[in-house]
């Protein structure tokens, strides 16, 4: 068995280890090898700044997709709509008007009156 050793810290500081450690390890050992062997494996010190944290990457992430959706939209007004309607007003097959040829006769509306009648002989009758 492994013998123990006393090691000092503020009592505040002692206390939120004893919290951590309850929460995630068995023993204080165990929670104290983990920390070590963290900041050994990763080669990073513990006063080292990390970075921006998850909330911070994700509300610069959330401020960029506003701004490309609004470019987007930007240019879908003044860019894309105005083309596709020249591109349309282009490639609209319109039948074309048939205009009627000079020559060609209508017969449209037919009229039911004659225009010519035979020409009755009245010495013949009498």
């Amino acid at each position: 068995m492994d013998s123990f050793i006393t090691i000092r810290f503020k009592r505040k500081t002692a206390k939120r280890f004893q919290e951590f450690s309850k929460m995630h390890f068995k023993t204080h050992t165990d929670a104290m090898e983990a920390i070590l062997d963290f900041f050994f494996y990763n080669e990073i010190s513990p006063k080292e700044n990390l970075g921006p944290t998850g909330r911070t990457i994700e509300a610069r992430l959330l401020k960029r997709i506003n701004a490309v959706i609004a470019i987007m939209r930007d240019v879908e007004k003044t860019q894309t709509k105005p083309t596709v309607a020249m591109l349309q007003s282009l490639f609209e097959l319109e039948e074309p008007k048939k205009k009627p040829l000079i020559l060609e006769k209508k017969f449209t509306q037919e009229s039911k009156e004659v225009r010519f009648r035979e020409k009755r002989n009245t010495t013949d009758e009498l």
